[in-house]
This record gives structure tokens, sequence and C-alpha cells, in this order.
């Protein structure tokens, strides 16, 4: 039987998926009062429960409904908490906003959709066309049906790539000083932070870069840049991303970015490349059918009409850029090709850089959970190598990612993986120092909110979770 795991916690063949049917509840503490009789608790026809007292008067009970913020990481609990963000984070939500917008106009919310590169690609496969060429006609499709404006995560990636490579050359500087600034793990997963949060907590957490992810990372250039520079308030936009995984979800929703002042998440909905077929199919529309529209290029890597990216691989490429960056600012060596080494098995890759037999910067890459968990036992015995990992929660990473389109029956999914990051790597590459549209927001607008500020916008904090068990606080 195939997994229902969106790869996010599946470590071995055991398969202990929650469908949303089988309802995930959180114990709550009850209060024991003396002097208080044994009331009966019933179970009616339509599941509820109903409490009976001595004199047979009956008072039905409210449940106690999971949340995001709730979730125990006990069996199943991303994929549960997945399950919960479907029915409430799904394309027919954008369909709502989209047809208020044409019956409310006194209500009527600017929308916004950034599309991430890997659900480009995964279009594109489906579709046969090349990246740039279903970015354009996903443009058209989206503007059709009333969307304003349409952004590319790689603008925002730049942003994320910047500020890891320079926590991490701070990191390296500091590491005599301090044992748990490396190795640096890399943030951009939200399945991978669940579970450092839920299940490491406050050993793995020090370790982890707090550099947002490149949805995040838009999330505060829509709702604070460009609602400023539109003339509009943070809850006057209505901000969708299209991701590759369903954990996006699980970070959209996160407390640290939520706007309090406003009233409104710096991301509103996500919904996964899948979920953007559906779209399409609903609306009985090939993306080999539409005109390519022009591209919107205030938040979007494009020349001309192609998309640019970024070198390495299909997770962003923070390897790669880290890499590069540290070896020419740490020991002044220009970095022009990576060697990559296969260790375990391909999900598992090491980078070095030697100078004169002595091993300068060691970096690797870990996807899948079976390789994280021997990173995080390394690290747990004092024997991790590294200096920087990144990491991801997908076997193959996030062109990988469980909200991709699935192959056809007919198909094979390796052949389709290939060809998603065939096309993901057609792109051209940009390097992040020479994106002069970045450089330009970061001396106009975040130098000028202070610099307390631009960290905020453009970091972020973890939380170990405190699990409850029969009344027993565990901190993890």
């Amino acid at each position: 039987m195939a997994s229902h795991f969106s790869g996010v916690l599946q470590l071995t063949d055991l398969d202990d998926y929650i469908t949303p049917s089988q309802e995930c509840v959180k114990p709550v503490k009850v209060e024991k009062k003396q002097g208080k009789s044994v009331a009966k608790i019933q179970i009616e026809d339509d599941g509820s429960y109903t409490q009976i007292n001595q004199v047979g008067s009956k008072t039905k009970l409210e449940k106690a409904k999971i949340t995001l913020n709730d979730c125990l990481a006990c069996s199943g609990c991303i994929t549960s908490a997945e399950s919960v963000l479907i029915t409430q984070q799904s394309h027919e939500e954008l369909f709502k906003v989209l047809q208020n917008n044409k019956t409310d106009l006194s209500k009527q919310k600017v929308v916004v959709v950034s599309v991430s590169p890997q659900s480009r690609a995964s279009l594109a496969a489906h579709y046969n066309l090349s990246s740039s060429e279903a970015g354009r006609r996903l443009t058209t499709f989206l503007k059709h049906i009333g969307v304003h404006h349409v952004f590319d995560t790689s603008f925002s990636r730049t942003f994320s790539l910047l500020e890891s490579q320079r926590e991490f050359v701070e990191r390296f500087q500091k590491k005599d000083q301090d044992r748990k600034v490396l190795p640096m793990l890399t943030s951009a997963c939200p399945g991978w932070i669940c579970y450092a949060e839920k299940t490491h907590g406050e050993f793995i957490l020090p370790y982890v870069s707090t550099t947002r992810s490149p949805q995040q990372m838009m999330g505060s250039l829509v709702k604070c840049y460009f609602a400023e520079q539109q003339g509009l308030s943070p809850e006057q936009i209505y901000h969708v991303t299209v991701m590759p995984c369903f954990d996006k979800k699980l970070e959209a929703s996160r407390s640290d970015f939520y706007l309090n002042e406003a009233e409104t998440r710096e991301v509103d909905l996500v919904i996964t490349s899948g979920e953007v077929l559906k779209m399409l199919e609903e609306e009985n529309t090939s993306l080999q059918d539409l005109e390519p529209a022009s591209l919107d290029t205030m938040f979007s890597h494009v020349s001309g009409d192609e998309f640019w990216s970024h070198s390495g691989g299909g997770s962003g490429g923070y390897l790669h850029h880290v890499f590069t960056y540290a070896a020419k600012h740490l020991f002044g060596e220009e970095v022009k090709e990576l060697t990559y080494k296969t260790l375990r098995n391909k999900d598992f890759q090491e980078v070095t850089l030697e100078k004169d037999g002595v091993v300068l910067l060691s970096f690797a890459s870990a996807y899948g959970f079976r390789n994280i968990q021997n990173l995080v036992q390394k690290l747990k015995r004092g024997k991790s190598p590294y200096h920087f990992v990144e990491v991801m929660a997908c076997p193959s990473g996030c062109l990988n990612g469980g909200g991709q389109i699935k192959a056809l029956p007919d198909h094979n999914q390796k052949d389709l993986l290939q060809k998603v990051e065939e096309l993901y790597k057609a792109e051209c590459p940009l390097t992040p120092e020479e994106d002069t549209r970045v450089a330009e927001i970061y001396q106009s607008w975040l130098h000028s909110v202070g610099e307390e500020r631009a960290k905020e916008l453009l970091h972020t904090r973890y939380h170990a979770v405190e699990k409850q068990t029969n009344g027993l606080i565990l901190k993890w």
C-alpha cells in the first residue's frame, strides 16, 4: 500500500498516518474537585459526548480539537495537522476570496500569488513546457481568475541565501567561544523544523539557522514592503504561495509569522503544485492552451520572458552558495565548481575545502529522515565533522515534495522526478550578490527600518515543545 505521508516523518516501513476522519484531539487537564458526584458520559449517534448527572440532566460536552500550536508530536502528529490545514488552506479558499472580491467591492482584497520554482518545474513537466513557459502561462491563468500580482519566490530566496551566508560566517568566527554555533543547520524546510522542535527541542535548536525560508521572506516583502509601496495596509492584501509540499501550510500558520498590529498572517494561504493542477482542471483549462503573459518584475527573477534561478540543488542551493561565500570570505579561496562526494546514499553528500592537506570547510546535505536521524545522533555523540548541513525532510529534496504533481498511472514516478529536475536546472543561474534589485531593497527599505526591525523581517525564532502525557509535562 502506498504511504499517505508527505515525506515528513516516515522513518520506517510503518505508516501511522491519521486521515481527516480520525480527528486528532489534544488532552486537556481536568480539575478534580471534592464533593462532586461522578457523572456518566454518553456517546451520541453523531459521535458527540453528553454528560449525564445523577438527577438525569444532560450537558453536551465540547470537543477539544487540535490546532497547529497544540500539536503534541504524537504518532502522525504532523500529517494530522496537515489534514486540518487541508480543509482550512485549500484552493477552494482562494476561489472564495476571488468570488468575494467580485461581489463585495467595499471589502476587496489585493490578491498576490507567489510561486515557487519547484512548483513551476512540476507544472512544466506535467504539461511538457519549459519552466519559464509554465510560469508565464500560469500567470495568465491566475490573472484571468482575478489575481492581481504574481511573483516568484526565487526572488525572496536571494534574501534567504544572502542572510544564510552572513549568518554562517558570523557563526564560524565564534566557533571557538560557543560549541553550539556549528554545524549550522538550514531552516528552509518546515517538516524538518517541526521535527526538530518537537523531537529534539533545546538540544538541536541552537544549531538551526535563524534565517527565514523563501516563503516567509516573501511574506515580509509582500505584507510590509509591497504594502507600503502600494499605499495599502497589510490586511488589505491576501497573500497566497504555491509550494511543493503540504508542510509549508504548517510554516505559514506559525504564530511567529503573524502580524499582531494588523491582525493578519504574512502568508494567508498555501496551495501545493497538485492543488494548482486541480484548480486548472476544475476550470477546464490546460496551461498548453493559454497564451503566455508578461511577468511581474517587482518581486521576480526574470530577464525578458525567462526566469532566473540559483545554482546548486533543487532545494534552494543553500550548500552551494554558503560554501562558495564562506570559502572566499573566510579563506580567500575562489571556488568555481563544487565536487560532491556521495556517502551512505545519494541523499547524503559531502563537500570539503582543503588547503595543504588541512580541511578548512566541511559541508554536507542530508535529505530524508533516515539521514537526518544519523546526523542528529552524530551531533549528540559529539562526532559530527561538519560546519554546515543543508537539511531537507523529503528524499531528493523539495523537487520531490509531497505536494508536487504525481506521475500518471502509466508513468514512472522516478522518470517524472528526473524530468522535473532537468527543467528546474535549465533556468539560468543568478549569483545572490549580483542581484541589483535585492541590493536596492536592502538599501532603501531594510536600512531605513533599523537593525532590530530588519532582523525581525529576515529572521525567526524556534520553540522547544512541551509534551503532556497523563498529566505529566515532558520538555524535549
